[in-house]
């Protein structure tokens, strides 16, 4: 017997699976490598097949899952070298971003998300909630992307935010109130409209990162 779904139960279904999977994703429950197979998901998720596939593509844009033709759909391998082009990446449009947001600030306009969101963050810090912090962070680093009123710059980093997020949950064991207080000074220097001071701390933010979290990763992660 085939399955009909009307499009709005379709979409709905797909943003469901996409939030699973991801979810299952940055939690370890589906760790690098391994397989995800649409006909287990549906199963799983109790509905057909056709959103699976929808939020396993759409899965691919974030740089999460990888699709080939033969083995079909698994969890991208993360190798070391890809965690530093991730760094290398971020320093180049986030350290903007946090520029072109507080020019953004400067001319009167916007802030107020970011507000929101900052303390979404430190709420997350506070409760120690491991699931949480690194949702809460990287909405943060995408609202000051958003900020900047760049299309380009948000379609070059929207790919990569899964990762990011990823990122952010494989080196949890890494000090997050650090990071949070990092994350405060960089947005109080936007929400002032400082753009040399933002640029200044975002990019010792994330240079500050690599180190420790490459060596962290290097007790899981190969290599190449």
């Amino acid at each position: 017997m085939t399955t009909t779904e009307s499009p709005d139960a379709s979409e709905s279904h797909a943003d469901h699976a996409e939030h699973t999977i991801r979810a299952g994703i940055l939690s370890g429950t589906y760790p690098p490598g391994s397989r995800l197979r649409e006909r287990e998901l549906s199963e799983a998720l109790g509905f057909s097949r056709i959103p699976v596939r929808e939020a396993l593509t759409r899965l691919t844009g974030e740089g999460l899952v990888v699709i080939s033709p033969r083995r079909g759909a698994s969890v991208r391998n993360l190798s070391l070298r890809d965690v530093a082009e991730l760094f290398d990446l971020r320093l180049s449009l986030e350290v903007f971003a946090a520029r072109r947001a507080a020019e953004a600030c400067a001319a009167g306009r916007g802030g107020d998300r970011l507000r929101a969101l900052m303390e979404a963050a430190q709420d997350a810090t506070r409760r120690g909630d491991a699931h949480e912090i690194p949702a809460a962070n990287t909405a943060l680093h995408a609202e000051i992307v958003a900020m900047t009123g760049n299309r380009l710059l948000q379609d070059a980093l929207q790919p990569s935010l899964g990762l990011v997020q990823w990122l952010f949950t494989l080196t949890g064991g890494l000090d997050p109130s650090v990071q949070c207080a990092e994350h405060q000074d960089i947005c109080a220097a936007i929400y002032a409209g400082k753009p040399d001071l933002a640029d200044a701390l975002a990019y010792a933010h994330i240079e500050r990162g690599r180190g420790p979290s490459l060596a962290k990763l290097a007790e899981v992660l190969p290599a190449e």
